[in-house]
């Protein structure tokens, strides 16, 4: 098994039908992006991918940005294959975008878990996350 960031010059058609696939696990509703859009402006986005042998079995996103209040990362769309859950990639995959966003500089690491997402949550805290007392609003533009 390997982890690592993905770079724009690895991204091909089959990663991108794999990643594609994997993503319906985590939300078949929602109109995926590709990941050469994604890429365009690599400083503002990290991909951790995790592969086994050729198959891209795990992913999560960090998109990193500026605001008055400091350099911040969101991370987003973490998903492991069904087939490999309760294996630790979930955990390496977040260890590697909490490293890039040290090696940024960043000032905070934010993320949204829904409740029922127990996995995840023990996860996210046992790694120093901590629950804010703030509300998500979302407008959905498209």
């Amino acid at each position: 098994m390997e982890i690592r960031l993905l770079s724009k010059q690895e991204v091909t058609d089959n990663l991108q039908k794999q990643l594609s696939e994997l993503y319906l696990q985590l939300n078949a509703e929602i109109k995926q992006l590709s990941l050469k859009t994604i890429l365009e402006r690599p400083d503002d986005i990290d991909i951790a991918i995790c592969f086994n042998g050729d198959s891209l079995i795990g992913i999560a996103m960090m998109a990193n940005y500026k605001v008055v209040s400091g350099h911040k990362g969101m991370i987003e769309d973490v998903v492991v294959s069904d087939k490999h859950r309760g294996k630790g990639i979930g955990r390496q995959l977040m260890e590697k975008l909490l490293e890039q966003a040290i090696k940024r500089k960043l000032n905070d690491v934010l993320l949204f878990s829904g409740h029922h997402r127990t996995a995840a949550i023990n996860l996210y805290k046992s790694l120093g996350f901590n629950l804010k007392n703030s509300g998500l609003y979302i407008k959905r533009l498209t």
